[in-house]
């Protein structure tokens, strides 16, 4: 009898299934580890934009932590869209009191959508960072919301996001990885930097539409992955672990770009190819998906 490694989501919903607890659930079976969820928020939203965004009570949103924590021994958790200070609050209430039965956690600062639609209310951004952020094994941020967790404005290049970076770990962060995708470097360039650790992790620009959800997902990777791989609190999460995470990205993106999925794909902005692994199988297989 075996226990598959096991990683827990704390998001919003997503009806469309490109981003938030649905996302991430795809990409926990994607890579290999059993998913389970608790909703902190709910929105009704497509690919073409978030028309509502409610937040769950945070006395629910606490009990269905503790309820996966007291049943699933979870290796890692991933954070999302938390929707207001008293959801987010709840949610750093029990892991401080539980941190080590909550494994690695990944934060992602969830704070606007692809759309450009807010997602998290103003009076979150201080409990995101004065309680969240210490408690981080990973946070991934993009450049505005680097830019929003320092108080500073947005950087430019890729050094100023190093800079950015490595003031997040001062500030209690023990790994962060900084999106570059919003900078107009002809080169995608992400930053990981850790206490003993400074990467820059460079990729291809893939023009595409199809960018729903890219945050979620590679938060959630990286959560599955380091999972997967093995990786505790003792040795934070490994650069292997991210370098994974980005590639399957990546390759997600790749696949999703080819698709015609909203009925006006000219306009918003279509998923990834969560499952793009067994597309590719089928692909090989000469199979059609």
């Amino acid at each position: 009898m075996t226990t598959p490694k096991i990683a827990l989501s704390i998001a919003g919903s997503d009806p469309s299934g490109g981003a938030g607890i649905q996302a991430d659930l795809k990409t926990f079976t994607e890579l290999g580890v059993y998913g389970a969820a608790a909703l902190a928020g709910l929105t009704v939203q497509n690919t073409q934009g978030v028309r509502e965004a409610r937040p769950v009570e945070p006395r629910f949103v606490r009990d269905q932590i503790a309820a996966v924590l007291d049943d699933l021994p979870v290796a890692a958790t991933k954070l999302g869209m938390l929707s207001n200070a008293e959801v987010a609050s709840a949610v750093a209430d029990i892991l401080e009191e539980r941190r080590d039965e909550a494994g690695l956690v990944i934060l992602d600062p969830v704070m606007v959508a692809t759309s450009g639609d807010t997602l998290l209310a103003d009076d979150a951004i201080h409990v995101v960072r004065e309680r969240l952020l210490p408690l981080a094994d990973v946070v991934t941020p993009n450049v505005p919301e680097a830019a929003v967790l320092l108080g500073e404005p947005r950087v430019r290049d890729t050094d100023g996001l190093i800079r950015q970076a490595e003031a997040l770990v001062e500030r209690g962060a023990r790994a962060v990885l900084a999106k570059g995708g919003h900078l107009t470097e002809s080169e995608l360039s992400d930053v990981f930097i850790a206490r003993n650790t400074l990467a820059l992790l460079t990729g291809p620009r893939i023009d595409t539409r199809h960018t729903h959800g890219t945050g979620c997902t590679l938060s959630s990777a990286i959560a599955a992955v380091a999972a997967r791989r093995g990786d505790t609190r003792a040795s934070g999460v490994r650069i292997e672990s991210v370098e994974e995470a980005r590639d399957y990205l990546l390759r997600a993106i790749e696949s999703g770009s080819h698709w015609r999925l909203s009925r006006t794909p000219d306009a918003g902005h279509g998923p990834v190819d969560h499952l793009v692994g067994r597309a590719e199988v089928g692909l090989e297989a000469g199979i059609r998906l």
